[in-house]
């Protein structure tokens, strides 16, 4: 029998904060030239809000953290322009293959209609056929801190009234 995976919001209080800032800042420090891991932790505290943007996302397997998504204001500094952003998803890789990181996309994808956002962006260098399978399409691509990253966006279908 699989294991029961649960998607729950991220408090700034919750005792699997260090461990989430530790996977993002593993993954994506290059990405942030400058950040540390202290960083990371300050700048994820921020971001678990209450509602709509900012939120982090946890998925749960077992009463332990096994992925992450988050719901934020900006994530990529060359477009200043663009708001919000799908950001940080995030699954350990045994756990990958499963559908948790498609399920924390929808997550946040409803959190974001359910407050009234209309159109999310997101960047990735490497996980673009994940996100076209989700109904995202390519925005542009551009070359971000070395790295050439495609800029993807996904229109939401507003919630019912």
């Amino acid at each position: 029998m699989a294991e029961r995976v649960e998607i729950v919001r991220l408090s700034a209080d919750s005792p699997h904060l260090e461990r989430v800032a530790a996977w993002q800042h593993a993954e994506w420090s290059h990405l942030s030239p400058g950040e540390t891991q202290a960083s990371r932790l300050a700048a994820l505290r921020g971001e678990c809000g209450r509602a709509g943007v900012p939120s982090v996302f946890v998925a749960i397997a077992a009463g332990r953290p096994v992925g992450t998504a988050s719901l934020v204001a900006h994530d990529l500094d060359p477009r200043p322009d663009l708001a919000p952003w799908l950001a940080s998803v995030y699954v350990r890789p045994e756990w990958r293959g499963r559908g948790i990181a498609s399920s924390l996309v929808r997550r946040v994808e409803a959190e974001a209609s359910a407050n009234d956002i209309e159109r999310l962006y997101l960047f990735t260098p490497d996980r673009q056929a994940l996100y076209r399978r989700l109904g995202w399409a390519d925005h542009e691509t551009l070359r971000h801190h070395g790295e050439t990253v495609t800029l993807m966006t996904r229109r939401l279908i507003p919630p019912p009234a």
